[in-house]
């Protein structure tokens, strides 16, 4: 079986057909089964197979998108993983700067400079989520990490698990999601650097004024995964005197 190996010269090498498929969507963005079949030359069965390997390998993913009347067509796209086969000297750049950026500054303006980072990126973030929903807004914050190169998705706090964080007063929580983040984009920064992402939290909290937000876990400290809790306050209804 044929396994995608690291794609160090895809212009002037050989590659194999699972190369050739991560090549393509690193050019287009997404595809689905049928145009890589017909631009690579190749069956559709064995494209399936291909990107069934490759989706296994966790190289690929696929988003469904409604196709007229009959059933949904996948959409197959690069993961961070699939990303990563395409080299590049990023994380070597930027752990460079940041080295020289701490001995020149100092921990004091180091520490300044980078919270002016997460501010700046704070409003970023809030001003294309715009004011829906949280569900709404999660759901685009999702979508912009991604674009960054995180494994993010969201879904609701589990209702049998109480609260990280007790409602103040007569509030309490009318909406509770976890925020994940299975991949770090920027990981190899992070070991040398963990403030980077330390600030990430306050950074969240920020974009999302309206909320409360808790960090879970953090691959910082050793864990598999960065999860966050976020929460919505509203006062409970008033009962009904009719």
């Amino acid at each position: 079986m044929e396994s995608a190996r690291k794609i160090t010269d895809p212009f002037t090498q050989p590659v194999s057909s699972k190369q050739a498929i991560l090549i393509y969507l690193r050019k287009t963005g997404q595809a689905t089964a049928q145009t890589l079949a017909e631009h690579l030359g190749i069956s559709p069965q064995a494209i399936r197979r291909h990107l069934k390997d490759l989706e296994a390998e966790g190289l690929i993913h696929h988003v469904a998108q409604a196709s007229g009347l009959g059933r949904p067509q996948h959409l197959y796209q690069l993961s961070p993983q699939g990303e990563a086969q395409f080299p590049t000297g990023y994380d070597e750049f930027a752990l460079g700067l940041l080295n020289t950026l701490a001995e020149t500054l100092g921990s004091e303006q180091m520490g300044s400079l980078l919270q002016q980072q997460w501010q700046r990126k704070a409003q970023e973030y809030q001003a294309q989520m715009g004011s829906g929903s949280l569900a709404e807004r999660l759901e685009r914050l999702v979508q912009l990490r991604q674009a960054e190169g995180y494994m993010a998705e969201y879904y609701p706090y589990p209702a049998n698990l109480a609260a990280p964080i007790a409602a103040e007063g007569a509030e309490e929580y009318v909406e509770q999601y976890v925020l994940v983040e299975h991949h770090c984009a920027i990981a190899q920064i992070a070991q040398r650097f963990p403030s980077v992402c330390g600030h990430e939290l306050e950074m969240f909290a920020a974009a999302l004024p309206d909320c409360r937000v808790e960090r879970l876990t953090w691959q910082v400290n050793g864990e598999h995964q960065c999860g966050y809790w976020i929460a919505k306050t509203g006062s409970p209804p008033r009962p009904s005197h009719d």
